[in-house]
């Protein structure tokens, strides 16, 4: 059986790999497929999913140059940390020649999500050599017998940013004998996913060892988004592992993502009316004591229902049929004689009137039955005082305690200015360094704005172009403090933020930064989970189109992207680390296993007619010629 053998450089998580390693073809009656030397990666969490992943080793190893790794971290390397060289290859390929070389450099860089100004830094420029670095480590680690495809992946963006590089690329191959081909395609095509992913490839053959044609790899359906996860259980299921947990937002994202069309994003939140949503009081039937309506609708039924909460839970029942005799709640008159007193006189029944309407109230609150005054009394300065009493106070009846005391003007010696209020409009008398009570004058002020003793300003919103109000000591905005309505912030999300994707539709490509707040990270589920499904409940807002939006789950964006749901061991699929960002970042760098096992055949079926030094007719078109003529002429395949 031939077996072929692949190396993998800045091999991520080994998405690449599990493609190769699924790809069996069968020519002539040989079966070929692919082993895998080793991934190589510096990242420690990476090499960790690709042995758990593939089975085959993953070599933690930095490919940067010292001056590189410099200008990437801002910092010297530790002092164990050692240039990579051409031996270290090698070595980690155990010592065998790969028939197949697999480069897939860091796209952060190149990529159309990093803003051009700092793509063009000393540090991401650091991290774009990697691709012309990966290069030169393999020809010369394995120039005694060089492999017989080599492959490098990227974003497509890498043609316009990283030209230059890819120049060098060429130069390197073409001095090498390699004849190669560079074009478009997208994964979701070639490999069925349930997304959409563009994705720039160079593929380079040796002419001298492979002899047939490299073809195009077919096309398949892109799938949706809903038959993709929809077999998945709902998230937050115990049995699916901490990857298939639901994001937890701020209950505003929550109600953004409920308002945002499936398809749309937040651009389609500027088209709401204000008065779209606005929320509508509906009365509960009344509080404390409430009394409700026989023939309209019930107030809400609560568990702390009772007739003195906050609940209404009594009714107007039209149904008793009782008329109570003569004499219930009777009121006497004050000028005529009483009815006859019983042992059972109370208000509520008939057996004797108890209740009388007296007219001794109208003397007033806080007078004597004399008419002398009481609460809040004032004395005459020249009539007599009432009885002094232990209680004597302003609010108490039992006494007045205050008195009208014409003293006042008869001080000569008191300042002309006391308690003096002068006008506004008018000039102010002499300041002096007296308190208010003994000259300092108070000013009839028209500016204070009170209403219901509330400061006018209380969370006012001043205009950027206008004069600020007056600065006060106070340091809120409910208590006077100005607020400015500032139109500095420029902060307009990058298209696709909060994208709620249709539950019908492919899914668009998957991130590394995957994220609702960067990218189109949500979908419309229209599998609404009950209340007994729930363990840790997030709101569940059920939008206009019958829908939950929410959030994909990591579980679901690496499902999407063509990994396995479980991983070898039986277990649901989990990666190394605890970290949701840095199982996202590494599941949106990888290459997804199904797109790279449909490549993986196409080489495969080139290599196993070469060992024979035949070719064999496909029909999907040609991706590298055996002739060398499009060495420079490079052909393009598919769209940008």
């Amino acid at each position: 059986m031939p077996e072929f053998t692949v190396l993998h450089l800045f091999s991520g998580l080994g998405g690449a790999a599990l493609g190769f390693q699924q790809a069996v073809e069968e020519y002539r009656g040989m079966v070929g497929r692919f082993r895998t030397l080793a991934g190589i990666d510096v990242d420690p969490e990476a090499c960790a999913d690709f042995r758990r992943l593939t089975g085959s080793p993953a070599i933690e190893m930095d490919l940067f140059s010292r001056n590189d790794y410099i200008a990437f971290h801002g910092h010297q390397p530790p002092a164990d940390w050692q240039e990579a060289e051409p031996e270290d290859l090698l070595l980690a390929a155990g010592g065998e020649y790969p028939d197949v070389i697999f480069l897939s450099p860091p796209c952060k860089g190149f990529s159309g999500l990093l803003p051009a100004k700092k793509a063009s830094s000393d540090k991401y420029l650091a991290l774009n050599n990697l691709v012309t670095r990966g290069l030169k480590l393999t020809l010369e680690a394995f120039a005694d017998n060089l492999p017989s495809v080599i492959m490098l992946e990227n974003v497509p963006r890498i043609t316009s940013r990283g030209e230059f590089l890819l120049k060098q690329v060429k130069k390197l191959l073409s001095s090498q004998g390699y004849v190669f081909n560079e074009g478009y395609h997208d994964c979701g095509e070639i490999g069925g996913l349930g997304q959409h992913r563009k994705r720039y490839l160079l593929i380079a053959r040796r002419e001298d060892r492979v002899t047939s044609f490299v073809y195009l790899p077919p096309k398949h359906r892109v799938k949706s988004i809903g038959e993709v996860i929809g077999p998945l259980p709902l998230p937050d299921d115990p049995g699916m592992g901490p990857m298939h947990r639901l994001p937890r937002l701020k209950w505003l994202t929550w109600v953004r993502l409920a308002l945002i069309p499936a398809g749309g994003d937040w651009r389609d939140l500027e088209k709401i009316a204000p008065e779209q949503y606005w929320l509508e009081h509906v009365p509960r039937g009344g509080g404390s004591f409430g009394v409700q309506e026989w023939d309209q609708p019930g107030a809400t039924v609560t568990g702390s229902a009772s007739v003195k909460g906050s609940n209404a839970v009594s009714v107007a029942d039209p149904r008793i049929g009782h008329t109570p005799r003569e004499g219930v709640y009777r009121v006497q008159d004050w000028n005529e004689p009483s009815t006859t007193v019983t042992g059972a006189a109370r208000v509520n029944t008939s057996n004797g009137a108890a209740c009388i309407a007296d007219p001794r109230l109208s003397q007033g609150i806080g007078k004597s039955f004399n008419g002398s005054p009481g609460l809040m009394g004032v004395l005459d300065w020249d009539n007599p005082s009432q009885s002094i009493t232990g209680s004597a106070s302003v609010s108490s009846s039992n006494c007045p305690a205050a008195i009208a005391d014409p003293r006042l003007k008869e001080r000569d010696t008191r300042h002309p200015g006391v308690y003096q209020v002068v006008k506004f409009d008018e000039p102010a008398p002499c300041v002096t360094g007296t308190r208010f009570g003994s000259g300092a004058p108070a000013i009839a002020d028209p500016r204070t704005g009170f209403k219901g003793g509330t400061h006018q300003a209380i969370y006012r919103v001043g205009k950027w172009d206008e004069p600020a109000k007056t600065v006060t000591g106070a340091i809120r905005p409910n208590n006077g403090a100005l607020s400015v309505a500032d139109p500095r912030i420029k902060c307009n999300p990058r298209n696709g933020s909060y994208k709620v994707q249709k539950w019908d539709k492919p899914g668009n490509t998957i991130i590394g930064a995957g994220d609702i707040h960067a990218g189109a990270a949500a979908v419309a589920d229209p599998r609404i989970p009950g209340l007994n499904e729930r363990l840790d409940p997030p709101p569940i807002i059920i939008s206009l189109d019958g829908t939950r939006h929410r959030p994909l789950t990591t579980l679901e964006l690496a499902i999407l992207q063509g990994f396995p749901l479980y991983m070898p061991d039986g277990k649901s699929l989990t990666l190394a680390g605890k970290s949701d960002a840095r199982w996202r970042e590494r599941i949106g760098n990888a290459v997804p296993p199904p797109a790279a096992k449909v490549m993986a055949s196409q080489i495969l079926l080139a290599l196993m007619p070469s060992m024979k030094n035949e070719w064999v007719l496909g029909s999907t078109g040609v991706w590298v010629e055996p002739a060398g003529e499009f060495e420079q002429g490079l052909e393009v395949v598919g769209e940008a």
